[in-house]
């Protein structure tokens, strides 16, 4: 048996393909979940906060028993990768109905929101535990795991560039509902818009294209003049060959072809039934084009408990849960509230899309240079690093305005760059751990020690979720309200800025109880690639 196989960079794209593919996923859900559900689905935002908490924190008892089952599947294609088979199409079947909107009341959109998305998160743990499992017994290297890591990270992050980049701009596209408009000017930056549409639209948004000027219903509308507080936009239900008419202001020489008007509903489903479907083939890429090269002792006999007497002794293993916790949480909040960040407080929902692909591109450079780095000061100290000024550098968009927007993508971007050091580090030092497990207790539960990493994932994004609800409920914030959303702005404010921030602060400080350094990773990977010679 090789033990310190190096991949060929084939296998290493392969096997990033398939982060890619749950990136779509996963940052899809983080990213625009929350919004949809709150400002198109209709759901309250302290309702969706419990959601979210609920199901990830149920979700953490299956990825403890994932990492059991993975461990203990056979098959002609080894332990791991048959799961990235088994799960690829259900896993792009139920992210398409997590944004799907079904003609429900309110007990019955809760219902099915609930449903749809604990049983994404159980299809989503049986697919990411054996995946990220994987990663550690494609090679015994310690070193190549870390080059493995940056390029599943570069794919993490690409896929993540895929579905942040494009989702907008599809659902724009897919949401088009051929409207009929009529401008007319009332004086200078001031004109009357009249809409209808040939069809019916439950959640219609209509805004101007570049999202500046401010809209407020026509006088003959009959609309509540406590319900018309001028809006960059408003969002409401349109009745087909029905005119609907609002007062524009705040920009020139508006014509037709500056109104938008896009069925959000439609839009967000026709796109990630489009996106799921890339997701299906970029897994099945990574089955195919990957391979398992390592395998517990010979000696090694099938025992769940010791394996769990092992897990909890293994001290940095402990370390790496409560750390991974934290900076999912950080990374969950930044991504959930950047959305709803860019369409409340800088009134242009489109620019997000921009701002999420610099983000992006910025992370795919930080994954890049984490193996060099690493090599230079050790994971631990660049782990360290990276979250105290990654925190640091987000904690300024606390003075950013609405206008200050080269601001805004320059703090986003550099903070971005340093964070994108956290998984890619995360996922390779859990290998270390499992090496640490083998080489202590001549025992190894690969899945079950990456069941800390799925479940440190999800429980963080679960958490991030229920911080950004309770804050956006506490400032009474309601995403159909255009009213409420003003008074909200603060709240949206502290959770772009600040509160990421002392989290990462907090997961600094556990960091330095980290046990592993380089000499004594060193020292362990030389003694169990002799113990693998002599059980060759």
């Amino acid at each position: 048996m090789s033990n310190t196989n190096k991949l060929s960079i084939k296998e290493k794209i392969g096997y990033a393909l398939g982060d890619g593919a749950a990136n779509i996923a996963w940052r899809g859900v983080a990213t625009f979940l929350f919004i949809f559900y709150t400002d198109i689905f209709g759901l309250n935002p302290a309702t969706v906060g419990l959601l979210f908490l609920v199901a990830r924190f149920s979700d953490g008892i299956s990825d403890i028993l994932m990492g059991i089952i993975s461990d203990r599947t056979k098959s002609k294609y080894g332990k791991f990768r048959p799961w990235i088979l088994w799960t690829a199409i259900p896993l792009g079947a139920i992210l398409s109905l997590l944004f799907t909107s079904p003609d429900l009341n309110s007990t019955g959109k809760i219902i099915y929101a609930y449903c749809t998305y604990i049983l994404f998160t159980l299809i989503y743990t049986a697919n990411n535990i054996p995946y990220g499992a994987l990663m550690a017994v494609m090679t015994g290297d310690d070193k190549e795991r870390t080059s493995l890591g940056s390029y599943r990270m570069v794919g993490a992050f690409a896929g993540g560039m895929l579905v942040q980049g494009a989702l907008l701009f599809l659902v724009a596209y897919f949401g088009n509902v051929n409207p009929t408009v009529i401008v007319d000017k009332l004086a200078d930056e001031k004109f009357i818009v009249e809409v209808s549409t040939p069809s019916d639209v439950a959640n219609a948004n209509i805004k101007t294209i570049n999202g500046i000027a401010l809209f407020s219903w026509s006088g003959d509308m009959n609309i509540n003049s406590q319900d018309n507080t001028p809006t960059h936009g408003k969002s409401f239900s349109i009745e087909s060959n029905k005119k609907y008419r609002f007062i524009v202001t705040g920009e020139k020489n508006i014509t037709a072809n500056d109104i938008s008007i896009i069925d959000q509903k439609q839009g967000y489903s026709n796109s990630m039934y489009l996106l799921s479907a890339f997701l299906a083939l970029f897994m099945f890429v990574t089955f195919y084009s990957t391979k398992e090269r390592i395998t517990p002792p010979k000696s090694q006999k099938s025992n769940l408990t010791k394996d769990l007497k092992d897990l909890i002794a293994n001290k940095p293993w402990l370390v790496l849960l409560a750390v991974g916790l934290l900076f999912n949480i950080y990374n969950s909040i930044k991504q959930g509230i950047v959305i709803i960040y860019f369409t409340h407080y800088l009134n242009n929902q489109l620019l997000a899309a921009s701002f999420l692909v610099g983000l992006m591109l910025a992370s795919i450079a930080g994954a890049m240079i984490t193996a060099p780095l690493g090599k230079k000061l050790g994971k631990r100290k660049l782990f360290i690093y990276a979250l105290i000024f990654s925190g640091l550098v987000n904690a300024l968009l606390v003075f950013c305005r609405p206008n200050d927007v080269e601001a805004i993508f320059t703090i986003g971007i550099i903070s971005e760059f340093s964070a994108a050091i956290f998984p890619t580090l995360f996922f390779a030092m859990l290998g270390d751990a499992a090496d640490y497990s083998e080489f202590k207790n001549e025992r190894r539960a690969t899945g079950l020690i990456y069941s800390a990493g799925s479940f440190a994932t999800k429980f963080g994004g679960g958490i991030a979720g229920a911080i950004i609800g309770f804050v956006l409920a506490a400032f009474n914030y309601n995403g159909q309200d255009s009213a409420s959303i003003s008074g909200a702005i603060p709240g949206i404010i502290m959770l772009m800025s600040w509160i990421p921030t002392i989290i990462t602060c907090i997961a600094a400080f556990l960091m330095i109880l980290y046990p592993l350094n380089q000499k004594k990773l060193d020292e362990i990977t030389l003694e169990l690639n002799t113990r693998r010679k002599e059980n060759t």
